[in-house]
């Protein structure tokens, strides 16, 4: 790799971390280029050259932040038990980095149904369904879409809604541990159901 290449990646990478925090606090109309270059310590006319406007740097965040996501937290094990171990390390994650629930909550706020970097993030949500299949035979795609976006929001709202967490459930040093635990006993329950449902007679269902 060439002395300018690797200078291009680098100034990509400070661009992207730079803008990761700058999106994650203020979203994307509040967030300024002027910030986003002056905290990466580079010229802001290297954003417009690597990365077209701020719009398309928000898709280039999210979809970077996202599909790391996917391989950092994969779905292990089989039954109703590795979902609620799967809903469990994806809270742990979100508590230690909130960069996945604030751009999606941002997104969703900003964009509505608007979907960024669509061909990769069905995909990887094409994948994450297949492996809750796996995990719990026999049940359909639309309940292990529901059961999966059911775990998403779950996790997600502890970083982003920490104000009605403390109104709803208090502020006491264990709260974070109480939360985990009732998100994975949720997600247990739900994912038996389904997997007890799937294991019914056709007829028995009808």
């Amino acid at each position: 790799m060439t002395p300018m290449a690797w200078d291009t990646e680098r100034t990509k990478a400070l661009l992207l971390e730079a803008a990761t925090s700058e999106f994650c606090t203020r979203g994307l109309a509040g967030a300024r280029i002027d910030r986003i270059a002056a905290e990466a310590g580079v010229n802001k006319e290297r954003i417009y050259q690597y990365f077209g406007n701020k719009n398309a740097l928000f898709d280039t965040v999210i979809v970077t932040a996202l599909s790391s996501l996917m391989d950092e937290v994969p779905i292990e094990g089989n039954g109703p038990e590795a979902m609620a171990d799967y809903a469990g390390r994806l809270f742990d994650h979100h508590q230690k980095d909130a960069t996945a629930p604030r751009l999606l909550f941002w997104e969703g706020l900003e964009r509505g149904t608007e979907v960024v970097g669509l061909p990769k993030r069905m995909a990887n949500c094409a994948s994450k369904v297949n492996s809750t299949i796996a995990a719990l035979p026999g049940v359909s795609r639309e309940d292990a879409g529901d059961l999966l976006i059911t775990i998403v929001s779950l996790c997600d709202a502890a970083p982003v809604l920490p104000a009605l967490d403390g109104l709803m459930a208090g502020n006491d040093p264990g709260r974070a541990e109480r939360r985990r635990a009732a998100v994975v006993r949720t997600v247990y329950l739900a994912a038996a159901a389904l997997a007890a449902e799937a294991q019914e007679p056709a007829h028995s269902r009808a």
